[in-house]
């Protein structure tokens, strides 16, 4: 695959007004591709800002040898995840969920989100 086939792809931009110290702009980036991002005074300039800056980054990256990751799909994931963990935290969680009168998972949901 060339560049161009990878722009036709459908990774995620990012597009996020931002009000600093150094004024009001857009901030653009590519969530795949780490280092790949730009800015613009508008929303359109940044992201045809982010186009050309996408398009370097994965050109670099080709002509280096190394692999362009492909776009990231949440459908890929089911929702479910095993974790390991001490006894003594299980039991505490499992405590406190009841506290609140709620289930474990919704209790360990709470917790993770949290933040």
């Amino acid at each position: 695959m060339n560049a161009q086939d990878y722009m036709k792809l459908p990774y995620n931009y990012i597009v996020k007004p931002i009000h600093d110290e150094s004024g009001s702009y857009f901030h653009a980036s590519v969530l795949e591709f780490d280092g790949c991002h730009s800015t613009g005074d508008t929303f359109e300039e940044a992201y045809s800002s982010l186009l050309e800056a996408m398009e370097g980054w994965i050109e670099t990256k080709l002509g280096n040898g190394y692999t362009v990751p492909p776009p990231f799909d949440a459908g890929n994931f089911s929702g479910k995840f095993v974790v390991r963990l001490p006894k003594t935290l299980h039991a505490r969680l499992a405590l406190e969920a009841e506290k609140e009168g709620v289930s474990l998972n919704q209790y360990a949901l709470y917790k993770l989100s949290a933040g």
